[in-house]
């Protein structure tokens, strides 16, 4: 259990999700999390046995094999995830907070009977292409162009920084329908559901990061790229609004995934400080550590307050744009900096790998 005391008033079915995702990441993930690091590959074992358990289809209604969780129960589930393992949780997050969701809020039920089974039972991961190589923060002045021929569009364009995306069984890119001589801004970005079978799709660069290495983070090259018009989105050049709208759920995932994280290093951190020894007591007994340990406590109670406040929001039908983006903000500079505690609290051990 958490050292963080709990303020949530849960449910006995919220409960029983939190504990299951605790167990099985105990168990699964978090003897395998420091081996997946290194080799930078997660298991599809590991992918598949989320999916027998429900964990790829939480915001999916049960009629596409989903929990139909709500949000606080969804992050709850992706918290423990993130304890164990910050790259299986960003997996858990991208595929179903992006991909499944957008398909789920705005793809035909042919789109959904296609795709959203097989995505909830684990079968295919989801991954979410919007970035390019000088599109990142800015991103609705992307590149990536799509024209009509005939049964298909032709999409030539990179893709960068995409989660899984070599490992993905459905992408849902974000590229242009406008033209080059008439560009409409973020008007003219439209959704497509590209699949690694279709001619003209092939993986680039896996970047080689200096952490979350065992998810996998890939360029996408789409090479006169032919994705047949059934499977576009939504309406014409509308997907970067179906973005921006996924990206809300997506943020209080990454500070989901951020507040495992920084409790993850916390915790440690209090067990370490109760076993060693120095000056002939443990360190914890110690007022400087005990104030470190006090103010890392502090933070993570405030991350996650802030997180659940802004998901019992969303669950009640509030829009939470700006409540989600304090959460994101606030729990990933608490997973910086409590990190950087923990390695002060393991002293030289905590430089060494």
């Amino acid at each position: 259990m958490s050292a963080i005391p709990e303020f949530l008033e849960l449910s006995d079915q919220q409960r029983e999700i939190q504990g299951l995702a605790r167990d099985f990441a105990s168990e699964h993930i978090a003897p395998h999390a420091a081996q997946w690091d290194r080799d930078a590959q997660f298991d599809r074992r590991v992918v598949a046995q989320l999916g027998e358990l429900g964990f790829l289809g939480m915001l999916l209604p049960e009629e596409y094999g989903g929990l139909a969780l709500d949000s606080v129960t969804y992050l709850l589930a992706l918290e423990e995830l993130a304890f164990a393992d910050a790259s299986t949780a960003l997996l858990v997050s991208v595929h179903n907070s992006l991909p499944a969701r957008m398909i789920l809020a705005r793809g035909t039920p042919e789109q959904k009977d296609r795709f959203l089974p097989a995505m909830a039972r684990g079968e295919i991961l989801g991954a979410f292409a919007l970035s390019e190589p000088d599109a990142g923060s800015d991103a609705s002045s992307l590149n990536a162009q799509a024209v009509r021929d005939g049964p298909c569009y032709v999409i030539n364009g990179t893709k960068a920084w995409v989660t899984c995306g070599g490992e993905a069984g459905v992408i849902l890119a974000m590229v242009r329908t406008d033209t080059p001589e008439s560009r409409h801004g973020a008007r003219g970005i439209s959704a497509f559901i590209v699949t690694p079978d279709l001619p003209g799709f092939r993986v680039g660069r896996k970047e080689d990061k200096m952490g979350m290495r065992a998810s996998p983070t890939v360029q996408l090259v789409f090479d006169n790229l032919r994705v047949p018009v059934a499977n576009l989105l939504g309406e014409p050049g509308a997907g970067f609004v179906y973005a921006m709208n996924s990206l809300e759920h997506g943020r209080l995932g990454i500070a989901a995934q951020a507040l495992g994280i920084a409790r993850a290093a916390f915790e440690h951190s209090v067990r370490y400080a109760a076993e060693r020894k120095q000056f002939g007591k443990a360190i914890k007994e110690h007022e400087a550590i005990q104030f470190k340990l006090a103010d890392m406590a502090t933070r993570v109670a405030s991350a996650r307050a802030l997180l659940y406040a802004a998901a019992a929001a969303k669950d009640r039908g509030d829009r939470v744009t700006q409540l989600a983006a304090m959460a994101k903000l606030t729990a990933s500079e608490t997973a910086m900096w409590v990190t950087t505690q923990a390695v002060q609290v393991f002293g030289g051990y905590g430089y060494i790998t």
